[in-house]
């Protein structure tokens, strides 16, 4: 009876475990890609932990909206990958890609704007000049307070 009931736990397992681990293997690994939205050619980052989430990247992240691939510069904590790239100057929503060693493959959209935002903002005020500082000149000795009342090495 025990030998039965044993039996009967292992391909109990062992089922769950066929139907759970390629479930796991499908699902979209964790990566950010922003800031979203950007305006023509400025600087966009992407990142990946393969040990939170993530993936190992099998190449770089690949878009029509980049200027160029964003290869992985940036290691650290938890296999992390990071990289800096540029967004192309033509306005418009792109998706982007990111291969994994594993076989997955998931995708995150931007936006590139028309304009740059940094340039719809209002002109900084112009800061005024500081006024000239006033030379003085010490007179007599400086006042230290003598050391009359200072703890000697003795007096530890």
């Amino acid at each position: 009876m025990l030998k039965k009931v044993m039996i009967g736990a292992l391909v109990l397992g062992a089922a769950q475990l066929a139907v759970v681990a390629p479930a796991a293997a499908t699902t979209d690994p964790s990566w950010y890609l922003g800031p979203t939205p950007l305006g023509p050619g400025e600087q966009i980052y992407a990142e990946t932990r393969a040990g939170a989430g993530g993936c190992v990247p099998k190449g770089p992240v690949t878009s029509p909206g980049l200027a160029e691939p964003i290869g992985w510069t940036i290691g650290g904590n938890f296999g992390k990958y990071g990289g800096y790239g540029r967004v192309v100057k033509k306005p418009g929503k792109y998706v982007a890609t990111l291969s994994c060693t594993d076989g997955r493959k998931s995708t995150r959209t931007f936006t590139v704007t028309g304009v740059p935002p940094s340039s719809t903002t209002k002109p900084p005020k112009p800061t005024p000049k500081p006024k000239p500082q006033v030379t003085v000149k010490p007179a007599g000795a400086p006042q230290t307070g003598g050391g009359a009342f200072a703890p000697m090495a003795w007096d530890w």
